[in-house]
């Protein structure tokens, strides 16, 4: 692996956050062929979690000598969502064919009062931190971590407060919505300055998997099933806190959520914009965003991106053949 190849891809991305460069294209492929497969996302293989991920690590260091693509290589910490709502007392379903997730225990404001914040230490997201130094201790300290998944403080309180009475709450007890979340955010913010004080400021995103010199990236999932006013009320400024903070912010969105795109566009020093819905409702936000970030969609774009967007994409690959094909067809767009 070329140190200078490393480099020029991590510079690639960088010119293409800035919407005034003309790098408005970047492609990402998920080249597996001989990448075992991926361990349960539960602590007790945290061992298993660290050979896959140094495993995935050497197959795309091997593979930028004959895949172009804008891919950097990475040690994975992927997790499941319910890692901080576990640190606030979650129990946890831990599924054998999916992601574990987090058990709600809230259902009151009362009940939510009642929660305090942990301390990181009392918590099991230190084997985050010892996966990662193991990692880094295998691979070199110049490798590159993935970020564990985000969810923004909102999102994280509604996996710990029952989203039938959570949602309610935003309307009838919304100062207890705002101290959970700010609990939460409290709680994140010693996180991740414990980790970027420790591992540096630049990783990969959880998903999809692309690199960040500085800032953080979210999953954004609840604004779905608010509207406009309450996406303003309590999702926007931790947002807006959260970018500020680290000085840029990535936002991946899976939900129905169109309706908060002027939304979304407001918040300040965003990079990078992951909507997965359909391709038309898709298509429309390439332009929206148009000079504002970075864009990978979530589906493939079967149309002309419109002149001036900035367009990524991230793509699987099982064989070394279909991998230099879907960068053959990308090139063509």
């Amino acid at each position: 692996m070329k140190v200078k190849d490393i480099n020029t891809r991590k510079q690639r991305h960088i010119d293409f956050f800035n919407p005034e460069s003309d790098t408005d294209r970047l492609i990402i492929i998920d080249y597996s062929e001989g990448v075992p497969p991926r361990p349960l996302l539960w602590w007790e293989y945290a061992d298993d979690r660290i050979n896959w991920a140094y495993e995935r690590y050497m197959r795309k260091c091997e593979s930028i000598e004959w895949l172009h693509d804008d891919g950097v290589p990475f040690l994975s910490l992927v997790t499941g969502t319910e890692i901080f709502a576990e640190a606030f007392g979650c129990s946890v379903y831990r599924s054998l064919n999916d992601n574990p997730f987090a058990i709600p225990f809230v259902h009151t404001p009362e009940e939510a009062a009642k929660i305090k914040i942990p301390r990181i230490e009392d918590t099991k997201l230190t084997i985050l931190f010892d996966m990662a130094d193991k990692l880094l201790a295998r691979a070199g300290k110049d490798a590159l971590l993935g970020m564990p998944d985000i969810q923004t403080p909102m999102d994280i309180a509604a996996l710990i407060w029952d989203k039938n009475d959570f949602f309610p709450a935003l309307y009838d007890e919304p100062e207890a919505v705002f101290e959970l979340s700010q609990k939460i955010r409290e709680f994140m913010f010693s996180f991740f300055d414990m980790w970027f004080e420790r591992y540096g400021t630049e990783f990969i995103a959880h998903y999809p998997e692309y690199y960040m010199p500085y800032g953080i990236t979210v999953s954004e999932d609840e604004i779905g099933s608010v509207n406009s006013d309450m996406f303003h009320k309590f999702f926007e400024p931790e947002l807006i806190e959260f970018s500020e903070k680290y000085n840029g912010i990535g936002i991946h969105c899976c939900a129905n959520a169109d309706h908060q795109w002027d939304g979304l566009i407001k918040i300040p020093n965003l990079k990078m914009l992951n909507l997965c819905r359909d391709e038309s409702t898709t298509y429309k936000s390439l332009s929206k965003f148009k000079g504002k970030c970075g864009q990978m969609p979530g589906c493939g774009i079967y149309r002309e991106i419109p002149a001036g967007v900035h367009y990524s994409e991230y793509h699987y690959a099982q064989t070394k053949e279909q991998a230099i094909d879907i960068l053959n067809n990308f090139n063509k767009k």
